[in-house]
């Protein structure tokens, strides 16, 4: 059985946006602890990295679905946050766009309580975290809700457009 995400990625005709709004997820992945430990990924060993959601995401694209993912993060970045960015050329590589956004520069944004994707501006997958990062027991759910469908679009829509393009987002 595929990931929820991954699911609705194959069904996607044009579009599938995700904003992420948290400063840590998953402590104990295992990448995540590997990376703590000095392991690095070779952006030139793509055997290595390349995996089923790199796969999702490149057949989405080559259907013509325009895949972005938007970051609000805190400043500086906590070490979690230092891991993704290490990790984003995958992401790239598979063909997702991807934005970063200072948490300082959201004040003035109304944004929804979760992280979040919406695809084909019908379908929103809401991900629901523990305290400590872990995803909840029944932490994903799925909604297209007409008002939940607007907020969470319009949301990522301001992000997007305040958002550093990953190539020029230089944290402090």
């Amino acid at each position: 059985m595929q990931p929820p995400a991954r699911n609705a990625l194959a069904q996607a005709r044009h579009s599938a946006v995700h904003l992420e709004m948290r400063d840590s997820y998953m402590l104990d992945d295992p990448g995540f602890i590997a990376w703590q430990n000095g392991r690095r990924l070779d952006p030139t060993d793509r055997e290595s990295w390349w995996n089923g959601w790199h796969d999702a995401v490149r057949d989405a694209v080559d259907r013509g679905v325009q895949v972005r993912r938007a970051r609000i993060v805190s400043e500086p970045l906590s070490d979690y946050i230092r891991y993704e960015l290490d990790l984003t050329f995958t992401n790239i590589a598979a063909g997702e766009q991807v934005r970063w956004l200072p948490r300082r520069r959201t004040t003035d944004l109304a944004l929804p309580g979760t992280d979040f994707w919406v695809f084909d501006a019908e379908l929103v997958l809401l991900h629901h975290f523990t305290g400590d990062g872990q995803l909840d027991e029944d932490g994903r759910e799925y909604t297209d809700t007409p008002e939940q469908v607007k907020l969470c679009t319009e949301a990522f829509e301001a992000v997007w457009r305040r958002a550093i393009p990953h190539q020029g987002y230089q944290p402090c």
